[in-house]
């Protein structure tokens, strides 16, 4: 009996020794949080804004239909290049072009009206000329024959020359006045002649010109018959077909697209960025672009235009068109030039976008996990945690005040420090001041750095999860 008890002594006294040392362990650890931590380091950091977005050329237009008809022609297919002014399609124009042949032919014929009124007048001038040109010869006769006779009256006297040969000149000199008074008043005639002629031409040549300006405004509606190309570049859409019919925009409704041209020389990304992110985005920075379409490659750009107006996520129109968007979240839309777009890029190929918005080089950086907020009047409680309120006592408001800071390894105990913070990179933010370099802080897990109090207890378990979730 007594070497049973011995026995039973003997397991029992080693089994309650080691039961309070375990127990006596875990009640000294009852308080102790178990985190993971790291060191505060110096790294290049580099702040990204990502957005996502689809494939444009900077510059493309639709061409729409500018007259109403069926169309006859289509001189293009789509993925083609054009150059600009050239004729891409052609809409059913019959009547205009029977206007603008007849009107042509009236052009003609007024033209033909004006010709002949300006051939009068250079035959009327012709003729005034060789009327004055007998006029000035009957003057000379005249002046001829009255010196003649005035020489022989005084010189001679009347006894020395015959009287048949002095009435011969007085009837020469009589002659010659008549068609001297004559040729003048046809010439004046014709000269009065001429002044209608020239009134008649100018009358047709306005006529002319009225007639042309007809024949302009009926060919530029027959040349509304054809679509032509706005710009160099390539089609990137084409939308009907030979046989539709389209008409022309009016006050509230567009015109029929008849295919839309791109200038493929400037390809760019147009991506939406978050509201959050836009101040950070700025003309000419640096971004990496990848096209889903395209796998395995990075293609590089540089912002060339932020958008002023936000865009509503859910509806993609302007938040200044809603009257309730002030709940929804909104984009800004941020164009990226491509520095070489591949040949095979297309229109409309969805891609996401890497905007490099700041770098620096060698600075203190913390995991992005580490950074937590504290309100003050948690960080005066006591060590215990315990805070003592009494409902008499004013309510400090500035005890409500959310500190951001890091827990800092101390002695055993999470000390929590207030840190300012500048950019932030993929996983680590950059340390303004605070830390130094070496600080050892809490980096884990992200649910006991948001329960952790100050100054609790700790005990660091670095080891991997599966390993720290294995008793030891």
């Amino acid at each position: 009996m007594k070497r049973k008890w011995k026995i039973t002594l003997a397991i029992l006294v080693p089994v309650l020794v080691a039961g309070g040392i375990y127990g006596g362990k875990r009640w000294s650890e009852r308080d102790l949080v178990t985190v993971q931590s790291g060191a505060v380091a110096r790294s290049d950091l580099t702040a990204l804004v990502t957005a996502s977005g689809e494939v444009k050329p900077r510059n493309y237009i639709n061409i729409g239909a500018n007259a109403q008809g069926r169309i006859v022609d289509i001189l293009v297919k789509e993925g083609q290049r054009v150059r600009k002014n050239q004729v891409v399609a052609r809409i059913e124009h019959v009547q205009a072009q029977a206007d603008v042949a007849a009107q042509k032919a009236m052009v003609a014929s007024t033209e033909a009206d004006s010709a002949a009124s300006e051939q009068g007048i250079r035959v009327a001038d012709e003729t005034i000329k060789t009327q004055e040109a007998t006029l000035e010869k009957s003057r000379n006769e005249l002046k001829r024959s009255k010196m003649l006779l005035d020489n022989a009256e005084k010189m001679f006297g009347y006894n020395l020359i015959a009287q048949q040969d002095l009435d011969q000149r007085k009837a020469d000199y009589d002659s010659n006045a008549a068609s001297v008074r004559e040729n003048e008043a046809r010439l004046q005639q014709m000269k009065v002649q001429r002044q209608q002629s020239a009134a008649q031409l100018n009358s047709v040549q306005r006529r002319v010109a009225q007639v042309e300006a007809g024949l302009a405004r009926i060919e530029d509606v027959l040349a509304k018959y054809d679509a032509l190309a706005p710009l160099d570049g390539v089609v990137t859409d084409l939308p009907v077909r030979v046989g539709e019919t389209v008409v022309p925009g009016v006050q509230n409704s567009a015109a029929s697209t008849i295919m839309t041209i791109a200038d493929m020389s400037l390809i760019t990304a147009e991506v939406k960025v978050d509201e959050t992110d836009i101040v950070n985005v700025h003309l000419n920075q640096i971004a990496n672009i990848s096209i889903d379409a395209i796998p395995n490659k990075t293609f590089t750009g540089k912002v060339i235009d932020i958008g002023n107006t936000a865009i509503l996520r859910s509806s993609g129109l302007a938040a200044s068109q809603s009257a309730n968007s002030s709940q929804e979240a909104k984009d800004f839309k941020v164009v990226i030039a491509f520095d070489s777009p591949p040949e095979e890029v297309r229109p409309g190929l969805s891609c996401s976008a890497k905007i490099v918005t700041a770098t620096r080089k060698n600075v203190l950086a913390i995991p992005i996990q580490a950074l937590t907020v504290r309100k003050k009047g948690d960080l005066e409680a006591p060590q215990d945690g315990k805070v003592l309120a009494s409902t008499n006592a004013p309510v400090d408001k500035s005890r409500n005040e959310e500190i951001q800071g890091v827990f800092v390894i101390a002695n055993g105990r999470a000390e929590y420090r207030k840190v300012d913070t500048g950019i932030t990179g993929a996983t680590d933010i950059e340390v303004l001041s605070g830390l130094n370099d070496g600080d050892q802080i809490i980096t884990g897990s992200y649910k006991t750095i948001r329960t952790i109090r100050n100054q609790a207890r700790i005990k660091v378990d670095n080891r991997p999860p599966a390993l720290a979730d294995t008793k030891p």
